[in-house]
């Protein structure tokens, strides 16, 4: 957090407001959820799943909320327009904000479900919001919305079908927090064994973790892969420098010796 102020009056004021939101952001249900969620499934990284798997004590704390809470406010102010739109339209076209199921389970840790963004019946296609920074717009553009939020958009894409809808197409909306208004829109066929082969994937690494049981023996972190490009920045569970795993990840290693300033930069 940075808090400046014009005298020690504002300064002093700008702190607290500053810790307030932190306080509130980390009190959140979002900020408290603990069961992976479809945002999560696609995350490239099993060591970083294996610590969310287990609810291990995270270590990267500091991490800084606004871009999230602008992101919250952003979700808040489109879904209640669309909720206007609906109802001027008879109220059957969309589903806003929908909780949707997309894996049941009798075993508690291997059900999944969501609060899907915007399901459109007319286009039989499931929305997704995401508000991003210029640079990253600019990067999804380019480059595709990466494996993490392509699997996400598909597993709503099994939940809106479990819910009974008929799914042709996932659709990633990126909006970019800038002083004028840029919007690029990823699109696809749903395909429904993207969103089953990476369920597959959360069960073969919740599977490894019992097999391992790092928890009785915290060397066997090592045995647990990180990604060859990793995105270690906003991980829980950063720590540079550790020597620990079960105290902290420092990020992924490899052969190159500037990896690990990389993972921590990217």
């Amino acid at each position: 957090m940075i808090a400046t102020g014009s005298d020690d009056y504002s300064q002093r004021l700008a702190e607290r407001i500053g810790q307030f939101i932190i306080d509130a952001d980390t009190n959140s249900p979002r900020s408290q959820q603990r069961a992976i969620g479809p945002s999560e499934v696609g995350e490239p990284c099993e060591r970083q799943l294996s610590y969310k798997i287990l609810d291990w004590p995270e270590t990267n704390t500091n991490r800084d909320p606004i871009a999230a809470i602008i992101g919250t406010g952003f979700h808040l102010w489109i879904g209640e327009k669309f909720e206007e739109r609906n109802t001027a339209l008879g109220g059957t076209r969309y589903k806003i904000e929908d909780r949707v199921t997309v894996r049941d389970s009798p075993i508690e840790t291997a059900r999944l479900s969501g609060s899907a963004d915007l399901f459109d019946r007319l286009l039989a296609a499931n929305l997704d919001w995401k508000l991003v920074g210029q640079s990253s717009l600019d990067k999804y553009r380019r480059q595709g919305p990466g494996e993490k939020y392509r699997i996400q958009a598909h597993l709503y894409g099994l939940g809106q079908e479990n819910a009974g809808e008929s799914v042709t197409r996932v659709v990633i909306v990126f909006i970019a927090r800038y002083h004028e208004l840029r919007v690029h829109v990823w699109s696809e066929p749903y395909d429904r064994t993207i969103a089953l082969d990476a369920l597959a994937r959360l069960d073969r690494i919740r599977q490894q973790v019992l097999d391992l049981d790092p928890e009785s023996h915290p060397e066997r972190w090592h045995q647990i892969p990180t990604p060859e490009k990793p995105t270690c920045r906003f991980c829980p569970w950063l720590k540079p420098g550790s020597t620990d795993l079960s105290a902290g990840c420092p990020g992924a290693q490899n052969t190159n010796a500037g990896a690990s300033l990389e993972a921590l930069i990217a």
